[in-house]
């Protein structure tokens, strides 16, 4: 009795060349998508990590017991580091009333326009920061039901091959579903980094503009000491 024919395996090229026009663009999508959401995923690594470490420098620096004023001069007027650029829009306008005879009135104003230069710099930074993010939740929540998409219309046209030619072995129709079944893993090796990296980078930046805050929190409260020496003066 002759033996069975071993169906012949398929490599992720060939599924990929021998699957329907449908499913080739399925895969296409998906793969086109993943490497952008890897793209985003190892910038926002290294533009995470940068930008700690200068906020943890620039905090050191202002440790050292140098004058803030200083400090903001040295920075020039346009520095391109969130934290540099509280301290500058904090000192530049409270330079603008350092010479003078400040009311109390005089003082809350001050105050407010203070708080809402450093409210629109965190707002721009995060936003910033945040780019990227919405595309990576785009590829986690629809990678999925793409490649099942790609998944139905794939296992559909086997079963209308099986139909058409009356043959149902196994053999026959395997390496269709195969290449059905391929746009689903595809879906899934694309959304299973992307959702990883949405969460662990929101988090990151939420965790980053809160240090912003705390920073522009201790600069008002910097501030604020000043004007109540230069008001009770």
């Amino acid at each position: 009795m002759a033996a069975a024919p071993v169906a012949e395996s398929l490599s992720f090229i060939e599924l990929f060349l021998h699957a329907d026009w449908v499913v080739k663009s399925v895969m296409i999508m998906l793969t086109v998508a993943s490497l952008w959401s890897w793209a985003i995923i190892i910038q926002k690594a290294f533009q995470l990590s940068r930008l700690n470490k200068e906020a943890t420098a620039f905090e050191q620096t202002l440790s050292s017991g140098r004058a803030l004023d200083d400090i903001a001069v040295s920075l020039g007027d346009h520095p391109k580091e969130p934290f540099p650029k509280l301290l500058v829009a904090v000192t530049s306008a409270w330079r603008d009333h350092k010479g003078r005879a400040i009311s109390p009135a005089q003082g809350d104003l001050l105050l407010g326009q203070i708080d809402r230069e450093v409210n629109h710099v965190i707002a721009s930074e995060s936003d910033e920061l945040e780019q990227g993010l919405s595309v990576l939740a785009v590829v986690a929540t629809a990678s999925p039901f793409l490649g099942l998409f790609g998944t139905v219309w794939g296992i559909m046209n086997a079963f209308s091959a099986i139909a058409a030619q009356g043959d149902t072995n196994l053999a026959t129709v395997a390496p269709a579903i195969s290449e059905a079944l391929f746009a689903t893993a595809i879906g899934l090796a694309a959304a299973i980094p992307a959702y990883a990296a949405y969460n662990i980078y929101n988090t990151q930046v939420g965790r980053f503009t809160s240090r912003m805050e705390n920073f522009s929190d201790e600069l008002l409260v910097s501030v604020t000491r000043r004007l109540a020496d230069k008001i009770s003066g």
